[in-house]
């Protein structure tokens, strides 16, 4: 399907990107709704970077104007 399409890298980098210094400690510690796990717990278990970068992105109120995450192209409308 389209949307957004987020490799483990971009990932990184988006994280870095909209959250700063705190984005490790958030990937490391906020459980995601619908997941129960951490993002890096769910990254290691093998869920799509893209769906896990969503998940945190809601969890942490990221406004949908920057869900992408910097760095990150605007997917294709």
């Amino acid at each position: 399907p389209g949307g957004l399409t987020v490799k483990r890298s971009e990932f990184q980098i988006a994280v870095d990107g909209e959250f700063g210094e705190l984005g490790r400690t958030l990937v490391r510690d906020v459980v995601l709704d619908g997941f129960g796990m951490t993002a890096a717990d769910c990254i290691s278990a093998g869920v799509p970077p893209r769906e896990v970068w969503a998940a945190l992105c809601r969890a942490m109120d990221v406004p949908d104007s920057r869900i992408h995450g910097v760095g990150l192209l605007e997917p294709k409308g």
